[in-house]
C-alpha cells in the first residue's frame, strides 16, 4: 500500500514537470492518465470508486480509467484541458468526488476548487499569452451542462477574439420596476434574509 502511494506521488510530480510533448523514451507521456494500473495500485483505486459513478467520464478520469491531459492535481481537485476547447488553453477544474451539480457540492469542496483559480488561471494565461479569462460554471441542462459532475471552466481570452456572440449585443439597463422588486423579495425569501435587511435596501 505504501509503495502504491509512493508511486502515485511520483506520478503526480512527474506530470507537473514533464513537457506536453512526447517523452524521449517513446512511451506515453506521464501527463496522460493511463487506464493501465498495476496490481498493487488496484486495491487503492477500488477504494476510491466508492466516491465515483461508473458512467461519469470525469470519475473515470479521476480513477485512471480514461485518459486526459492533466495540468494540476491535489487531494481535492484536478485540472485538465477541455477535450473540446473554446479557446487555446481552455481548462476544467474538477472535484475528485462526484457531485452532479453545484448546489449538491459541499461548500468546502467549492472553496477548495475556487481557491486554485488564481494560481491555475495565472499559469494558463502566461502559457497562452492571454491577458484575461472567463470563469464559467454551466449548472443544469438549461445552462448548457453536459457532464453532470461539478466543474469550473477556465477559458483564456484575448482582445477582440469575439468568442461569445452576446458580447456584440447591446445590454439593456436594469429597470427598477415592480417585476424587479418582486424578484428581489422572492430571492430574499429563499435566502431567509430578515425583514429589517430587506426593508433597508428597497429605497434605491
Amino acid at each position: 500500500m505504501e509503495e502504491a502511494k509512493a508511486r502515485r506521488r511520483l506520478s503526480i510530480l512527474c506530470s507537473h514537470l514533464h513537457p506536453l510533448g512526447a517523452s524521449d523514451s517513446g512511451h506515453a507521456p506521464t501527463h496522460l492518465i493511463s487506464s493501465r494500473l498495476s496490481n498493487s495500485d488496484s486495491e487503492t483505486e477500488n477504494n476510491k470508486k466508492n466516491l465515483h459513478q461508473n458512467d461519469c467520464v470525469f470519475c473515470k478520469i479521476i480513477i485512471n480509467e480514461s485518459p486526459s491531459v492533466k495540468l494540476y492535481e491535489d487531494d481535492m481537485c484536478l485540472c485538465i484541458l477541455d477535450r473540446n476547447p473554446l479557446s487555446h488553453g481552455h481548462s476544467l477544474i474538477i472535484p475528485k468526488s462526484h457531485f452532479c451539480s453545484l448546489e449538491a457540492t459541499p461548500p468546502s469542496v467549492v472553496a477548495a476548487m475556487c481557491s486554485k483559480v488564481p494560481f491555475i488561471s495565472s499559469a494558463i494565461m502566461k502559457a497562452t499569452d492571454s491577458d484575461s479569462f472567463n470563469l464559467v460554471v454551466n449548472n443544469g441542462a438549461s445552462a448548457g451542462q453536459v457532464i453532470f459532475h461539478t466543474h469550473i471552466h477556465i477559458i483564456p481570452r484575448k482582445a477582440h477574439d469575439c468568442l461569445w456572440p452576446s458580447e456584440n449585443l447591446r445590454r439593456r439597463r436594469l429597470k427598477l420596476d415592480q417585476d424587479v422588486f418582486k424578484l428581489v423579495d422572492c430571492v430574499r425569501e429563499q435566502l431567509s434574509i430578515s425583514n429589517n435587511t430587506k426593508n433597508g435596501l428597497t429605497g434605491n
